[in-house]
């Protein structure tokens, strides 16, 4: 694939459009790596945290081990 630089402002930027980020697994929030190294640069996602599905099914399993302590500890 070949991509062109656009002036964005001082400076310039490499559009990414839906496609490639979908393959990348990013969107507009997501923190990238940039690596650049003999006339290569490498633009990797840095994926921080849980994603929401993993947070949801551990306090699930908390919820069920130890909700009705939990409920007594809120009284």
């Amino acid at each position: 694939m070949i991509k062109t630089l656009r002036r964005q402002g001082n400076g310039q930027a490499l559009p990414v459009d839906k496609t490639m980020m979908d393959a990348m697994g990013i969107t507009l929030d997501s923190p990238l790596e940039v690596t650049i190294t003999a006339n290569t640069m490498v633009v990797t996602p840095v994926h921080v945290g849980l994603a929401k599905e993993d947070v949801d099914a551990s306090l699930d399993k908390m919820r069920g081990q130890y909700g009705n302590a939990l409920r007594k500890l809120a009284e």
